[in-house]
C-alpha cells in the first residue's frame, strides 16, 4: 500500500485547535490565582475577575497545573500505541503509569480515598486495570464522581475535530481510568460538544448534541434546570450563581471537588457568556468552586467554537501568556513547551486517526499560527538599556509567519535582546512558590547541540546579531556565554550557533542579541529556529567539579533538577556524581528529550548492593525504554513496555563487589549495544523506540555513579 502524501491540516481546523489550546491555558491561568477561594472571598477582594490577577496575589502567571499536564499527557496514549481509533481504558491507564512520577507530577497527591486521581493511580500501580481502577464498585460513589474526569478531556475532542461520536467514545474510555458515574457522563458530554464546535457555533444545538451522548438522567435533569434558570436570569449571572449555590452547593455532594456543582457552573458560564469569551471566563472564575478547572474547560470549548478572533475581543489575554506552558511528566525534556508545539502534536495525532499524514513544521520554532511567539519576548535578564520595543508575529504586517523583533535606538553600548526559556527558574523572583504542583523538568537545550535558524531583514542597513545562553554556573548563579557576531544582509540569512560547553550545568535561556555601531531603528524577522538530536559531547564531571562548594553535610544542588527521577532516592554524592537508590522495581532517572535519536550514554557505576543496575536509552516515559543492565549474574539489553520486560540479548557477567565498572549503552538505527569496561559485550536489534531520553536504572538497592556523558552518533 502506498502511504498518502503528507497533507497540511485544514487552516480552519488547525487554527481552531490552536485557539482551543490557548483558550485552555488562558482559562487555567485566570482561574489558578483564586483556586480554593470562596465565592464570597473572590467577590470581596476583586468584585469580578475579568483579567489576570496573579500579580495581586503574588503568584507567577505561568504555573504547572494538573489541568494542563494531564490534558496534554494522557491523550498521548494514542500516539504511543499507533493511534487506534478504538483505544480502550486499559491502554490509557498504562499511559498514566508511564508518564506520572509518583508523588511528584500531574496529580494532586492527596492520598488513597481522598484524592480521586491519586486513588486511581494507586489502583493502577497495584495491578488493577482501567476501567476498574476508577470504578464506583472499587472506590465508592463519592470518590468516583469528582471533577477530574472532565478536566483532562479537551485533547480527546481536539484529535477528533468534527467527530463527536468518536470523541465521546474516547472520552468515556479516558475518564473511566479514574472516575465513574455522572463524572464520566459529564466528561463525555463536554468532549462531544468540543468536537462538534469545530463546525457548530450555536450553544443550544451544541448542548443538545452533547446530551445525545449522555447516559445519566441525573445530569440531564441538572442541565435542563440550568438552561431554564439562565434563560430566566435576564443576564444576571449572580442570580444564577445564587441558585446554583442553593440547589447544587458542595455541601450537597460528597468529596472535595464534586462534578455536579462544577459542571453546572461550567454550563451556566457558557450560556450566560454566549459569544463573549471574556464574559464566560469572568463568570466561571468569579463564581468560585474549582476555578481553574471550570475556566480551563470553558476556555478550550470557546477557543474552538469562536476561533482566534474570539479570544481577542476583550483584554490582551494572549500577550502575557506568550504561548508558554508546562507539561510536567516523566518525559522531562518536553516539560517546557508552548501552545504551538502542543497544537502540532494534536494535529499530527488527529491526522493519523483519519489515516492521513500531517506535514511537519520546518523547525521547533516556526511561529506558523497567527500571533504566535512560542515563548519568546524581550529578555528579562538584559544588561543595560533595552532597545527591543516589540516582539510579535510577522503576520501583523503581512510578511508571512515568523517572530517580529522591533528595535529603537540601537547604538554603540546599547543593544536589544530577546530570549526563550529552556529550563526552569530556581525560584521565580519576587513571588511565592508557583503552586502545590512541582515543576519537574529537563532542559530543552544542552551544551554542544547546534542551533540553526533563518533571519529575515527588511532594510539595506541591518543590525548584527549573536546568540547567547544563560546557564547556572558553579555557584548556581546565572551566567552568560556569547556566540560570535553574525552580519545580517537584506533578505533571508541562515544562522548557526554551536552551544558552548557548560560542564553539565543546565541552560536556562537561549537568546539573540542585536547590535549596531551607530543609531539604528527598525525590525527583523526570525523565520525559524531549531535544534535536534543528542548533544555532540555532553560531559558531567564529579559533583564537586559541578558545585565546588559542595560539602558532605550539604549536597543540595540545583543542577540535579535537570533529571527526572522515579527512583525513590536520587541525589548528588560528595565522592562521586550521583547516588541512585530504589527499594523496588523500575527506579528510573532520565534527562534529554524525544529528539535524541542515535547516541551513546556512559557512566562509571559502583556495583555491590542491587538487584539490577545500568543505563537507560531512548526512554519515552519511565515505563517505555531500552536499558543495558547487570542483574542475576548476567549482563543484558532489555526493553520495557509498560508491565512487560523483554530481554533482547544476555550473556553471563560477574563482578567483584564494590568494583567500578564503566558502562556504555549506545543506540544507532535499530541496533542497541552494551559495553562494560571498554569491552563490547552484546548487542540487539529492535525498532520499538526510535528516539528518547537517557539516564539510569536501579532496582532493589543502591549504586553510586561517577561522571556521565552523552555522545551523538552520526549527524542526527
Amino acid at each position: 500500500m502506498i502511504a498518502p502524501a503528507p497533507q497540511p491540516p485544514s487552516p480552519g481546523i488547525a487554527e481552531r485547535t490552536y485557539a482551543g489550546v490557548l483558550g485552555k491555558l488562558i482559562g487555567v491561568y485566570l482561574g489558578r490565582a483564586v483556586e480554593g477561594w470562596s465565592y464570597e472571598a473572590i467577590t470581596d477582594t476583586f468584585g469580578e475577575v475579568a483579567d489576570y490577577v496573579n500579580h495581586q496575589v503574588n503568584w507567577p502567571l505561568i504555573v504547572p497545573d494538573d489541568d494542563i499536564s494531564g490534558t496534554f499527557l494522557f491523550y498521548r496514549a494514542l500516539e504511543d500505541n499507533g493511534c487506534p481509533a478504538d483505544i480502550d481504558a486499559g491502554a490509557i491507564g498504562d499511559s498514566w503509569l508511564n508518564y506520572i512520577v509518583e508523588d511528584r507530577t500531574v496529580l494532586w497527591w492527596g492520598g488513597l480515598g481522598r484524592s480521586t486521581e491519586h486513588t486511581a493511580y494507586l489502583r493502577l500501580k497495584a495491578g488493577v486495570r482501567a476501567p476498574a481502577s476508577g470504578s464506583i464498585a472499587l472506590n465508592g460513589k463519592g470518590m468516583a464522581e469528582q471533577i477530574g474526569a472532565e478536566i483532562f478531556i479537551d485533547t480527546w475532542a481536539m484529535v477528533n475535530p468534527g467527530d463527536p461520536e468518536r470523541a465521546a467514545a474516547m472520552a468515556r474510555a479516558a475518564a473511566s481510568v479514574s472516575h465513574d458515574g455522572v463524572a464520566v457522563e459529564a466528561a463525555v458530554l463536554l468532549a462531544a460538544m468540543e468536537a462538534a464546535a469545530y463546525g457548530e457555533r450555536d450553544l443550544d444545538r451544541l448542548l443538545d448534541l452533547g446530551l445525545a451522548y449522555c447516559r445519566s438522567d441525573e445530569l440531564r435533569t441538572v442541565i435542563a434546570d440550568v438552561r431554564g434558570v439562565c434563560a430566566r436570569s435576564g443576564d444576571d449571572w449572580r442570580a444564577v450563581r445564587a441558585w446554583l449555590g442553593a440547589h447544587h452547593g458542595y455541601e450537597r455532594y460528597p468529596g472535595n471537588c464534586p462534578m455536579v456543582p462544577n459542571h453546572a457552573l461550567l454550563i451556566a458560564s457558557l450560556l450566560l457568556g454566549g459569544d463573549d469569551f471574556q464574559k464566560g471566563l469572568k463568570i466561571a472564575v468569579s463564581s468560585g468552586w474549582d476555578t481553574d478547572c471550570n475556566a480551563g474547560n470553558l476556555g478550550a470549548l470557546n477557543g474552538i467554537r469562536l476561533g482566534l478572533a474570539g479570544l481577542e475581543t476583550g483584554p490582551d489575554f494572549r500577550g502575557p501568556v506568550a504561548d508558554r506552558m508546562y507539561v510536567v511528566g516523566a518525559d522531562g525534556g518536553e516539560c517546557l513547551t508552548d501552545a504551538v508545539i502542543e497544537t502540532r502534536r494534536i494535529l499530527r495525532t488527529a491526522a493519523r486517526l483519519r489515516g492521513e499524514t500531517c506535514a511537519e513544521p520546518p523547525a521547533r520554532f516556526a511561529f506558523e499560527f497567527p500571533g504566535s511567539v512560542q515563548g519568546f519576548g524581550p529578555c528579562p535578564l538584559h544588561r543595560g538599556r533595552q532597545a527591543v520595543t516589540r516582539v510579535g508575529n510577522l503576520d501583523r504586517t503581512g510578511d508571512g509567519n515568523g517572530l517580529e523583533i522591533a528595535f529603537e535606538g540601537l547604538a554603540a553600548g546599547v543593544t536589544g535582546t530577546v530570549s526563550v526559556p529552556t529550563f526552569i527558574d530556581p525560584k521565580p523572583r519576587g513571588v511565592s512558590d508557583t503552586s502545590y504542583f512541582e515543576v519537574v523538568a529537563s532542559p530543552s537545550l544542552y551544551a554542544t547541540q547546534t542551533v540553526t535558524g533563518v533571519v529575515r531583514s527588511f532594510a539595506e542597513t541591518n543590525p548584527s546579531l549573536r546568540f547567547f545562553i544563560h546557564y547556572f554556573d558553579g555557584t548556581e548563579q546565572l551566567a552568560r556565554l556569547d556566540g560570535p557576531w553574525i552580519a545580517v544582509g537584506r533578505g533571508d540569512n541562515p544562522v548557526r550557533f554551536e552551544v558552548p560547553d557548560t560542564g553539565g550545568r543546565p541552560i536556562h535561556r537561549l537568546g539573540i542579541e542585536l547590535g549596531a555601531p551607530r543609531r539604528l531603528d527598525g525590525r527583523i524577522g526570525l523565520l525559524s529556529l531549531d535544534w535536534k538530536g543528542a548533544p555532540a559531547n555532553l560531559v558531567f564531571g564529579t559533583a564537586r567539579e559541578l558545585t565546588p562548594a559542595l560539602t558532605p553535610w550539604d549536597t543540595a544542588t540545583f543542577w540535579t533538577r535537570q533529571f527526572v527521577a522515579s527512583a525513590r532516592h536520587w541525589a548528588t554524592d560528595i565522592y562521586n556524581t550521583f547516588t541512585l537508590s530504589h527499594p523496588g522495581d523500575n527506579g528510573v532517572i532520565t534527562f534529554g528529550g524525544r529528539d535524541w535519536t542515535d547516541y551513546a550514554i556512559a557512566s562509571e557505576l559502583v556495583l555491590e548492593l542491587h538487584e539490577t543496575a545500568g543505563l537507560v536509552i531512548r526512554a519515552r516515559g519511565h515505563r517505555r525504554y531500552y536499558a543495558g543492565v547487570v542483574h542475576a549474574g548476567r549482563a543484558s539489553i532489555v526493553r520495557r513496555r509498560d508491565d512487560r520486560l523483554d530481554v533482547l540479548a544476555s550473556v553471563p557477567f560477574g563482578f567483584e563487589p564494590n568494583s567500578r565498572q564503566r558502562f556504555e549503552v549506545s543506540a544507532e538505527g535499530d541496533r542497541i549495544a552494551l559495553a562494560i569496561g571498554g569491552v563490547p559485550l552484546l548487542s540487539a536489534t529492535d525498532d520499538a523506540y526510535a528516539s528518547g531520553g537517557a539516564g539510569f536504572l536501579i532496582e532493589g538497592g543502591t549504586v553510586p555513579a561517577n561522571g556521565l556523558s552523552v555522545r551523538r552518533i552520526g549527524g542526527n
